[in-house]
């Protein structure tokens, strides 16, 4: 057995993330059949989270939605962090700029 985590495009899975998917062989087996851009929604997603609460119930929602037959994450607007194609204007305009307004 490998001790080898699939992770994201652009992102790597934390070791909480990590735990909590390897918990359940289920729930790790609908991790290792998504696409790595789909990984990388959910990493990118878990690490958004400003506050370790929210991080945490994050980590508990993944488990949720892919035991759901969900393959991206809920009411997300996608990885703003990826180089291989431009951020959506949906993304620019609420997730780009809006960081950008909010910085000092």
């Amino acid at each position: 057995m490998t001790n080898s985590f699939p992770h994201g495009t652009v992102h790597e899975a934390g070791e909480d993330l990590q735990a909590a998917l390897r918990s359940d062989p289920d729930i790790f087996a609908l991790w290792q059949s998504l696409t790595p851009l789909g990984r990388n929604e959910f990493i990118c997603w878990v690490d958004d989270a400003k506050q370790a609460k929210t991080r945490q119930r994050r980590i508990k929602r993944t488990c949720e939605e892919l035991l759901e037959g969900m393959r991206r994450p809920c009411c997300w607007a996608g990885c703003i962090h990826r180089t291989d194609k431009a951020p959506s204007r949906w993304q620019q305009a609420v997730l780009i700029d809006r960081k950008a307004k909010n910085r000092p």
